[in-house]
């Protein structure tokens, strides 16, 4: 035995749409002029010189702490 399917409406989708350019190119002549002026500069350097010297001088310093404990031994023993 062989049924027929069974058929429903069918379901319409939006239309894609599409668009198409279409490009005219038109030439438009721009001038732009241009001129250079050339400047010559002179430059006097008033050179300065103050000499100075420098020394250092280097301080140590030394201590010795006892914090504590027997007195301590004198030295060389």
């Amino acid at each position: 035995m062989h049924c027929r399917p069974h058929v429903v409406a069918p379901i319409v989708h939006p239309p894609k749409c599409c668009v198409q350019h279409h490009l005219h190119a038109t030439i438009v002549p721009h001038i732009h002029p241009s001129h250079t002026t050339h400047v010559n500069h002179h430059l006097y350097q008033h050179q300065h010189y103050f000499p100075h010297t420098e020394s250092v001088v280097n301080e140590v310093a030394n201590q010795q702490l006892f914090c504590g404990g027997p007195a301590p031994m004198p030295w060389g023993y």
